[in-house]
């Protein structure tokens, strides 16, 4: 009952952080002030009696955290994780050299030199198949390991991970158990059947930018001092609180708005600033949108947070391919990588598994004819990942495709089978049960009897 209790408090506090960081955007009358700091809390005296069933897995976890970078759009895994340096122009373009990496006989792509370096921290599968070209089918497979267009919506694995090791399952604190960097993925409904409970916490902003716009936890154009200004003249229109002194009902609302208000101006808040961090590891992280969201993305990890997902945009390169990942590859290498790299020093990588891929790869051979001009079309058949941490090998390659990386060639690597890995790790068990709205028997991952291709999960990398 109480974890129940605690997942609604934390959304209705939420809410009222968010009206909160925006009191005294238009002129208010002293009784609206009061309505909207009792808006968001209110709800909080209401909340008895509830319940709701643990579903932690009684299961060892190496893991304690997972970090998703979604490639959206789908990386094309040639120029990436899987170089064929001699298939030649038409598969290659100008992007035709493969480049050593700290691990003998692993290469990866020439635009990746600086995550080359770290390749005894990470694993590469090169056999991912589903054989789906559609983003939105594509992405619901990859998220949640099951084949689209059933009777019902699954939820994708951060929503899973929510379920089994957020607040029903004794998470504490402040920031919400699942966080998106910094919009959500848009493709499918994270949460299915779950429902809004388990729906990821969208930041919005841009950790990019000097002053990262938390959506709820920092007001634009709001200091810092503005906002304790407001609360101070809250408290002193507070004359409800001084003629009902040691009333219950409004000690839990009060204690309430202080948790909003640590979420705007305390530690909680805190967490957001990453101007708290030296300079000089911005600088390595790299100072754009991906590079800061992986900086974000570890300071969430030390504060206990279990999944978090860096919405990486801008990967489907039906044109000028080319131009892009000469733009985009040197940015995704130095985020990555540092990320690696400072997890690792932290002494955090051990517990926190960080996986990279899209929903799909692109087209092996380039497109050269008109419109597309050298571009990269869908490739559903066989596409790349990175995995590490959490109890995942560094140093290894999982499967292969052939030499112009067009079919799987050996091991094929079903998103079931890598979904089901992090899941293990994470000690959640993929034969428990989830709570579906109608009774219905549904369990993390799908049965064999279910018709579900598998390859299994992946014992050689963990």
């Amino acid at each position: 009952m109480n974890n129940s209790r605690n997942s609604t408090d934390r959304s209705l506090l939420r809410e009222s952080a968010r009206l909160i960081a925006n009191l005294g955007t238009l002129p208010l009358s002293r009784r609206e002030a009061l309505r909207r700091c009792l808006f968001g809390t209110a709800g909080l005296l209401l909340v008895n009696g509830w319940g709701l069933r643990t579903h932690a897995a009684e299961r060892t976890a190496k893991a304690q955290s997972i970090i998703q970078v979604w490639m959206w759009g789908g990386p094309c895994h040639i120029d990436t994780f899987d170089p064929k340096p001699g298939a030649g122009y038409d598969y290659c373009g100008p992007l035709d050299k493969a480049i050593p990496t700290s691990v003998d006989g692993i290469q990866v792509g020439q635009l990746l030199p600086t995550l080359a370096k770290q390749a005894d921290k990470f694993s590469l599968i090169r056999s991912l198949t589903h054989g789906n070209n559609g983003h939105e089918t594509a992405a619901y497979m990859v998220q949640t390991g099951r084949a689209s267009g059933g009777r019902d919506v699954y939820p994708c694995v951060g929503a899973v991970t929510s379920l089994f090791k957020g607040y029903d399952a004794g998470y504490k604190g402040l920031i919400p158990p699942y966080i998106v960097l910094t919009e959500p993925q848009g493709r499918f409904s994270e949460a299915g059947f779950l429902g809004s409970k388990y729906k990821p916490f969208a930041t919005g902003g841009d950790p990019g930018q000097a002053r990262f716009n938390v959506e709820g936890v920092i007001a634009p154009g709001i200091s810092e001092q503005r906002q304790k200004d407001r609360r101070d003249l809250l408290q002193q229109l507070n004359t409800l609180g001084r003629s009902l002194p040691g009333d219950a009902s409004l000690k839990a609302l009060y204690e309430s708005e202080d948790q909003a208000y640590e979420l705007i101006l305390g530690d909680a808040g805190k967490l957001f600033d990453l101007s708290q961090e030296k300079d000089e590891l911005r600088d390595r992280y790299g100072r754009n949108t991906f590079g800061q969201s992986c900086l974000m993305a570890r300071r969430l990890v030390e504060k206990g947070v279990p999944y978090i997902t860096i919405n990486y945009k801008g990967w489907d390169t039906h044109k000028q391919h080319f131009q892009t990942m000469n733009r985009k590859l040197p940015e995704f290498d130095k985020g990555l990588a540092t990320l690696l790299q400072d997890l690792s020093e932290r002494g955090l990588l051990a517990s926190t598994i960080v996986w990279c891929c899209g929903e799909f790869g692109r087209t092996p051979r380039v497109q050269w004819e008109p419109p597309w001009n050298g571009g990269r079309n869908h490739f559903g058949k066989v596409f790349s990942a990175l995995v590490a941490g959490g109890g995942f090998k560094g140093g290894q390659v999982v499967g292969a495709s052939d030499a112009k990386g067009e079919e799987v060639q050996d091991r094929p690597v079903y998103p079931c089978d890598l979904i089901g890995s992090m899941y293990e790790l994470m000690g959640i068990d993929p034969g428990a049960t989830l709570p579906h709205p109608q009774g219905l028997a549904t369990r993390v991952l799908p049965t064999a009897e279910e018709g579900l291709k598998s390859g299994g999960k992946l014992t050689e990398i963990m």
